[in-house]
């Protein structure tokens, strides 16, 4: 059963279930499975995978070897990344593409479609591929020719639209609700993803020994990978799993930087950022989620401009980490948070590297 997180309304998992809710609140699983009794390491089994915490709601249907990804310290800064790059298609994005997927073959989709700046589609369309499913990936004419070819080696339909990002999803909406057979595994509005992308808070608490870090600085766009963190780590804290949510700090691309713009004015979001093609968003399908986690968690937002993402990105790659210029946003705005104060120098931090370079 789903449930609105806006009007808490209900609706069956069903194949003819719409994407977000009458109210155009979007939808969360309403009794997802709970962590029970004290965690035990010896127990996960890390070869299932996003599944070994027994903390999904639908069962594996389809699974590329995603998740258990590595910690590794930040030689020059004092930090913790988190290398999601490492996953089969070079993103985190796979781990939501896997529960959605599945998630599709268990209501007995045939066809689905998803729009996306490259990552997501490729994850999709991997996983669909994976599962026999065909699908259409909707993807900006001008997106980044190595995520193309990445969509196009699948086999899946690959639909370039002009436009902005915005026009991407127009396109893609339209499609799924003039066809009966088409089912939207959007990886904004699909419960599931967000579902999948909260084993990265699993893994980070297990990986350190059940504790969690005092902040966790990620890109921030539509929000899928900043709000599986604050699901998995309030679900870990309620289960006594753990005892405290660490901050949660989002990075926006300056000039597409709405929610810094609402939080600290037009001039915080000022600028430009096109390098950070992954997270150019003016308007997150679950707003209100994110907002209502940087409360909860008592986190903030800052926009990085190109410039502070160009040095990062070259950076990160100094350090023998070569990850695509998204990712550099993140550890760019820790610099920044702790300049302002806002993260002490003594405070351990956690920053998931979203994607491999390999994926530009």
């Amino acid at each position: 059963m789903y449930r609105c997180v806006d009007c808490g309304r209900h609706r069956p998992e069903r194949l003819s279930t719409p994407y977000r809710c009458d109210c155009g609140g979007a939808f969360r699983f309403a009794d997802p499975p709970r962590p029970q009794g004290p965690p035990d390491p010896r127990v996960l089994d890390r070869d299932a995978g996003l599944w070994s915490f027994g903390l999904l709601p639908v069962e594996p249907a389809v699974a590329l070897g995603e998740g258990w990804t590595p910690l590794v310290t930040g030689e020059d800064r004092d930090v913790t990344y988190k290398l999601e790059g490492l996953s089969p298609t070079a993103s985190f994005k796979d781990r939501g593409a896997a529960v959605t997927v599945s998630q599709a073959s268990a209501l007995g989709v045939d066809r689905l479609l998803e729009d996306s700046s490259g990552n997501a589609g490729a994850a999709v369309a991997a996983y669909a591929a994976a599962a026999g499913i065909d699908a259409e990936i909707f993807v900006p004419a001008d997106a980044k020719a190595g995520k193309l070819r990445a969509i196009e080696r699948t086999g899946v339909e690959l639909r370039r639209v002009e436009g902005g990002r915005q026009d991407v999803t127009d396109a893609c909406v339209a499609t799924v609700e003039s066809a009966e057979d088409a089912w939207y595994a959007s990886h904004a509005w699909q419960p599931a993803f967000i579902e999948g992308t909260a084993t990265v808070a699993y893994e980070i608490a297990a990986q350190r020994g059940w504790s969690v870090p005092d902040a966790v600085v990620t890109p921030l766009g539509h929000g899928t990978l900043f709000l599986g963190l604050s699901l998995g780590f309030q679900r870990l804290r309620a289960a006594g799993w753990t005892d405290r949510l660490p901050r949660l700090y989002g990075a926006q691309a300056a000039g597409i930087a709405p929610i810094v713009a609402d939080r600290h004015g037009e001039t915080a979001a000022a600028g430009a950022n096109d390098l950070a093609d992954g997270i150019q968003i003016r308007d997150p399908a679950r707003r209100s989620e994110i907002d209502a986690a940087l409360d909860a968690t008592g986190g903030d937002v800052v926009a990085i401009d190109r410039e502070t993402t160009a040095a990062e990105h070259r950076r990160l790659g100094q350090q023998g980490l070569h990850v695509e210029p998204t990712c550099a946003v993140a550890p760019a705005a820790l610099d920044t948070l702790r300049d302002r104060g806002a993260v002490a120098s003594d405070e351990e931090v956690v920053v998931p590297l979203t994607g491999h370079g390999l994926a530009t």
